[in-house]
């Protein structure tokens, strides 16, 4: 990277933090809240929205009757999968939150299932927050109007920004305007609550309106009707989205991690229901009426229908009321909701690099999301989500009427796999308990997972069969292609392996001493490691020894003990690595040998194996080809490559015309 391009990093970024500096970005309570619940909170700026407007589809009457019906199934439901996910972060505590819940107990493929939906999830978390943002915003500011793909791709560029720059960081600017937002969803529930007993609440602006049915909606059939209430809970499910963030990012808290993460768990999910219930109420007192925007003049003043009317959002409408006559009020819950609405999406930033850096270990994603970027932060995986997410916004015209539909079902496939193996996870435990009262707790935790997996997956089935047809089949698709896509990473990383893996006999090959001072860069004992020092003595060096980068100290500590057993008659040196580069260590162990004896020549010998299509190079790191090209520019030093050709190279040199560059200068 240039020395412009560096200074450009650093002033985005900041400036890079050394491993051992990763407890210092542990999050305490007050800041995690803000961090990991902003897309639970913020669904109450939209759920309630969700519920009046589906309900709004038999009429103004239908929604009078039933809002509160659907209003307490939503939040009874939010209870248990709230307890549920207590369970799961005392469980497991690691952080792979509902992945590792599920793989451990019920196996790999369901694994790997509620992994491909996290994933979709988490992605389309960034595009319906940060477009309903966009939309909230042009009602407010007309230079937004007509631009929302625009503004939603620079917030979307924003938000990634300030998440490379670390979680810690992050956080710290993100908790004012979360907390802002609290303070004024519960100011409005109080002012409102206080104006309906003195009496004086005034009416909301749709109120003077009444609503008509949709086509077809004035004589409902029983079933008819049922369906109806079905689609309006299932959306307002929405207000569920992100609460199994928090047992994915236990290891992000400050110790004890499982009870601050419970803690935290507890508080989102009481002061979303705090919200959710004074939203919903308000909206009954102030007479709001909603709706569809897909189904519009359906309002109607004295039985006419009322010709372009911009109706505001159930926030919106329920500040004018509120605070009728104190202007500061509406500007404050306006300006707050936008932005929580924009910074919901930073749920997903923190989500989505956690779990595709335990995927990435476990061999279903490139090995590349596994790594810490500068500021100890995932940042290929940010990228990765920021990219996806910008391609959904543009694909969708960051309209969030069209995006929500995709949404809430990866959640709740999630939801239910993980509660159901949480069930077996107490029944394995309970066999081996002999204590009555851990028992006793054991059973209790049992009960309310069994509620949870239950609950979640009606609300599951009750997503698919409301939303299929709605663009949530698009969602299942994309599923159904990451679980497949990753199912065949981990192939070709297994393929890779048992092709590399060193035998015993292998292993017991002598290296013969040299002449030459030749350095063998070592990461992983296996055949082309083998082969390079094999090579290595032909040279006849005077020193010969082997060297590896020290980035993960239990790694490198097993590499010395597995050097070590295997009796390799040669020196393992190490260089540290606290900012977990690989370049700049070996280019400085050179420089310093080259300074020490500046007429010898230092032969740098670097094994690496070679893959014949060009998806399998994404797959793989490219560190050996920017050593190569920096120890290039390094006098007095040589590099050989010691190649390693896999099966699927065979034949790829069939390929190429055999020419390389200098050819035409030697002659060929």
């Amino acid at each position: 990277m240039s020395v412009t391009g560096r200074t450009i990093k650093r002033v985005l970024v900041g400036r890079a933090m050394r491993s051992d500096k990763l407890g210092d970005t542990l999050l305490p309570k007050r800041l995690a809240l803000p961090i990991f619940a902003s897309d639970a909170l913020s669904s109450v700026a939209y759920a309630p929205d969700e519920i009046l407007i589906t309900l709004g589809a038999a009429g103004g009457a239908f929604v009078t009757t039933n809002s509160w019906y659907i209003t307490g199934a939503v939040v009874f439901v939010m209870a248990i999968v709230v307890a549920s996910y207590r369970q799961n972060v005392h469980a497991y505590p690691s952080g792979g939150g509902d992945y590792e819940v599920a793989t451990t107990n019920l196996g790999p493929k369901a694994g790997l299932t509620v992994a491909s939906a996290l994933l979709v999830d988490y992605t389309l978390t960034v595009a319906v927050s940060v477009s309903s943002g966009v939309q909230n915003a042009s009602a407010a500011l007309p230079f937004v109007q007509g631009r929302e793909v625009i503004v939603a791709v620079l917030l979307v560029v924003a938000l990634t920004a300030l998440n490379l720059r670390g979680v810690r960081e992050s956080g710290s600017y993100f908790a004012i305007p979360v907390y802002l937002f609290i303070l004024g969803i519960v100011g409005l529930a109080i002012v409102g609550v206080f104006r309906k007993l003195m009496g004086d609440l005034p009416l909301a602006e749709s109120a003077k309106f009444s609503l008509a049915p949709q086509a077809g909606m004035s004589s409902l059939s029983q079933f008819a009707m049922l369906f109806l209430l079905l689609r309006a809970f299932s959306s307002g499910c929405a207000a569920l989205t992100g609460v199994e963030a928090i047992s994915n990012g236990v290891p992000a808290f400050k110790k004890p991690k499982s009870k601050n993460a419970a803690t935290t768990l507890l508080m989102m999910g009481s002061i979303a229901v705090i919200m959710l219930v004074s939203i919903i109420a308000l909206s009954r007192w102030t007479g709001i009426h909603m709706q569809d925007p897909d189904h519009p003049g359906r309002l109607l003043l004295h039985g006419k229908p009322v010709e372009n009317y911009n109706e505001n959002t159930v926030l919106g409408q329920l500040s004018h009321a509120v605070f009728h006559g104190f202007a500061p009020g509406i500007i404050f819950v306006s300006i707050v909701t936008g932005i929580i609405l924009v910074l919901a999406a930073n749920t997903a930033f923190n989500g989505f690099p956690v779990l595709a850096s335990i995927l990435a270990k476990d061999g279903f994603l490139p090995r590349q999301l596994h790594t810490r970027g500068d500021r100890l932060a995932y940042s290929n995986g940010i990228l990765i989500l920021a990219g996806a997410a910008v391609a959904l916004i543009v694909i969708y015209h960051a309209e969030t009427t069209r995006l929500i539909q995709l949404y809430i079902v990866g959640v709740f496939v999630s939801f239910t796999t993980s509660q159901t193996g949480m069930i077996r996870h107490w029944n394995r435990h309970l066999k081996e308990e002999q204590d009555p009262k851990v028992r006793y707790r054991m059973r209790r935790s049992r009960v309310i997972n069994a509620v949870g997996a239950v609950m979640a997956g009606l609300v599951l089935v009750v997503v698919l069969l409301t939303k299929f047809t709605h663009g949530a089949g698009y969602a299942v698709g994309a599923m159904v292609v990451l679980y497949i896509l990753m199912l065949g990473i981990r192939r070709h990383y297994a393929h890779v392996r048992d092709e590399l893996a060193l035998s015993d006999i292998d292993g017991d090959e002598q290296v013969l001493p040299a002449r030459l001072h030749v350095i063998v860069l070592v990461s992983k004992i296996h055949k082309p490691t083998m082969r390079a020092l094999a090579y290595a003595r032909a040279t006849r060096p005077a020193v010969l020894e082997a060297l590896t980068v020290d980035v993960n100290h239990e790694e490198t500590q097993a590499l010395k003990d597995e050097w070590k057993r295997r009796d390799i008659p040669v020196t393992l040196s190490t260089v540290a690595s606290p900012y977990r580069e690989i370049t700049r260590p070996v280019i400085n162990y050179v420089r310093a040998i080259r300074r020490d004896s500046p007429r010898d020549v230092v032969m740098v010998y670097i094994p690496e194996y070679v893959l014949g299509k060009w998806w399998e190079q994404l797959l793989h790191n490219q560190s050996a080809l920017r050593l190569k090209a920096r120890l290039l520019f390094t006098p007095g030093v040589m590099v050989t490559s010691v190649p390693w050709q896999l099966h699927s190279s065979e034949g790829s040199e069939d390929r190429f015309d055999g020419s390389a560059p200098g050819s035409v200068r030697l002659g060929r």
